[in-house]
Formats: structure tokens, C-alpha cells, sequence
């Protein structure tokens, strides 16, 4: 099993290549992804952050939205802002709040190479941006408003109506 590379590695700001060819190997580390979110209790991860240059992501926020494993994904339509807390498995113990767009809808090639569209909104839409930003070569620290402290992070949540 791949290990999370931690801020400031390298692969964290170098953008992914396009995946050109679904092979074993891809279905391998989609497979080591969707591990590694269960095990560490995250909602996403990009194959940057595991050291692969490649431009895969999976997200999965609940088990009523589903497993989403997303090849080359890109944001086709996108409207509206919202602002909401964010951490990453690549920096550990931070976190703060991020304007993202409220709705965005994505385009990917799955698993099994269709093509796929999803229309998303709040979290799950701030998810996806998050993971296919990574794939971008680029972190949510450089769009934090507000930082938040780990041992305040309940009480914002508490403050800020999160359940």
C-alpha cells in the first residue's frame, strides 16, 4: 500500500498527466485509493497524493452519494460561491475555510473507461474541486480565508451550525 505523501513534496505542486490507457496497474492504485480514504476516515484523495503523477482522484463523502473514482476529471460547469471548512490527509492537523463554488458539475471516465458527467453541489461539489485541484499542482492552504486551530475546530463547528 502507497503512503500519503506529506507538504511540501513535490508531487503535491506538480500537475498530473492525463491518463491515456486504463491498465491493471490504474485499476490497482484506484483500488489502494479507495482503501486508503476508509482507513484514515477521509472523503477524498488524489493520485499526487500518493507520489502518482497521475490524473485520477477518488471521492467518496457518504454512502448514499456513492464511490465516486474519477479519471481524468474536469469541472465543465460551475455557479454560485460558498465558504466552508477544509483539511487534507497531506497536511496534517490543518485546517481552515475555502470560497469554492457552490455547484459544479464534473466529466471523468470511470473504472470500467465510460464516460461519465455528475452534477454536485455543497460538500460533495467542494470535494471534488478540492481532489481535482490537487490534480492542478495545487493546495487548499493557498486559498484558506481563515485558519483554524485543531483544538478549536469542534467549537467552530459547534458555532458554525455543523453537524
Amino acid at each position: 500500500m502507497r503512503e500519503i505523501v506529506m507538504y511540501p513534496h513535490i508531487a503535491l505542486m506538480q500537475p498530473t498527466k492525463k491518463v491515456k490507457e486504463i491498465d491493471d496497474e490504474l485499476i490497482i492504485l484506484l483500488d489502494e485509493m479507495h482503501e486508503i480514504i476508509k482507513r484514515e476516515d477521509a472523503i477524498g484523495i488524489a493520485a499526487n497524493q500518493l507520489g502518482v503523477l497521475k490524473r485520477v482522484c477518488v471521492v467518496e463523502l457518504d454512502e448514499e452519494t456513492g464511490l465516486f473514482e474519477m479519471i481524468n476529471p474536469e469541472i465543465v460547469s460551475h455557479s454560485g460561491k460558498s465558504i466552508d471548512v477544509e483539511g487534507c490527509l497531506s497536511f496534517p492537523e490543518v485546517y481552515g475555510t475555502v470560497e469554492r463554488y457552490e455547484e459544479v458539475t464534473i466529466r471523468y471516465v470511470d473504472r470500467d473507461g465510460y464516460e461519465m458527467e455528475v452534477d454536485a453541489t455543497d460538500y460533495l461539489a467542494r470535494a471534488f474541486q478540492h481532489e481535482i485541484e490537487h490534480l492542478d499542482g495545487k493546495v487548499f492552504t493557498d486559498k484558506i480565508i481563515e485558519t483554524i486551530a485543531p483544538e478549536n475546530l469542534a467549537t467552530f463547528m459547534e458555532e458554525n451550525g455543523y453537524d
